[in-house]
């Protein structure tokens, strides 16, 4: 036997030692070949070697978080870069999450895929908003109108939905739904993909439906957003739960309530509230921290 193989408690002669057909693994090191069986034996590593995987994985431990706080400097200085054009620019990832693509307008049938229901039960998120006469409620990322229109009459002829999206042909769809319902309450606004155009500090409510994880500028965003509401203004954010794999949607257009978190309490927002009793999403409720 090899002297330098000793250290290892199972035969390293391999003539005498037959694992089982396909499980049979070498591990190099240096000029050395050690037989190793996962079956029977359990390789013990001459110190030297032991030691270096211990110091070699130490390594990969601190780059890795080193990389990571890196990535997600580098993701805040992106978002305050500005493309040729003077526009800010988006980004692709953000906070470690990558940001979905948004919905095309070709699709806005989807919207009202009778499935919705069963799957996200609006009724229920919508008694959540406990909106009221005189309210102004944004729906950001508002779409044809899905939402929008069950919320003008709950918030009276004094109150107002300002439905906002970055798609012109979703808010024609809007308008000719509000025309057609005799809806007179219902503002539009063809937002920016970094700027809602609100005005500041007139929204009571922001309502963000399956669409924040598309942002291409969140930073920007959550900006707007901050300086849009009232001072005792919510967000109410809906997004599929990431933690659930039953929930058949594709990972990126999921998010769970750490990534949240994360990325609401980075950009001066805290939780107000929470509802937890939807089908497939998460209903949280964000409100100014002013502490930040």
């Amino acid at each position: 036997m090899n002297p330098k193989h000793s250290s290892n408690s199972c035969n390293t002669d391999i003539s005498r030692r037959s694992p089982p057909t396909g499980t049979k693994a070498l591990l190099a090191t240096g000029s050395s070949v050690l037989p190793w069986n996962p079956l029977n034996c359990r390789l013990r590593l001459p110190f030297h070697h032991a030691f270096a995987f211990r110091v070699f994985g130490l390594i990969v431990i601190v780059a890795g978080w080193a990389l990571g706080s890196i990535a997600t400097a580098q993701e805040k200085q992106d978002a305050d870069k500005s493309s040729k054009a003077g526009e800010p620019r988006g980004l692709t990832k953000y906070m470690g999450r990558r940001i979905a693509s948004p919905m095309g307008y070709q699709h806005m049938d989807w919207l009202s895929r009778p499935e919705r229901i069963q799957e996200e039960n609006p009724q229920e998120m919508l008694d959540q908003l406990k909106l009221k006469d005189g309210m102004v409620v944004c729906d950001l990322g508002s779409g044809d109108g899905y939402h929008t229109l069950q919320m003008a009459p709950k918030v009276g002829p004094t109150g107002k939905v300002v439905a906002v999206d970055i798609q012109p042909q979703m808010l024609q769809e809007l308008s000719r739904r509000m025309a057609a319902n005799k809806i007179g309450n219902i503002d539009t606004i063809l937002g920016d993909l970094w700027d809602p155009k609100l005005q500041a500090e007139s929204i009571d409510l922001v309502l963000m439906v399956d669409v924040y994880h598309e942002f291409s500028h969140p930073v920007q965003m959550l900006s707007a957003i901050r300086k849009a509401l009232k001072p005792t203004g919510r967000i109410a954010l809906v997004e599929f739960r990431a933690e659930d794999p039953t929930v058949l949607i594709r990972p990126e257009h999921k998010m769970s309530k750490v990534q949240i978190l994360k990325e609401y309490q980075d950009n001066g927002f805290r939780v107000a509230s929470e509802y937890d009793k939807l089908p497939w999403q998460h209903l949280m409720f964000m409100e100014k921290d002013d502490t930040k």
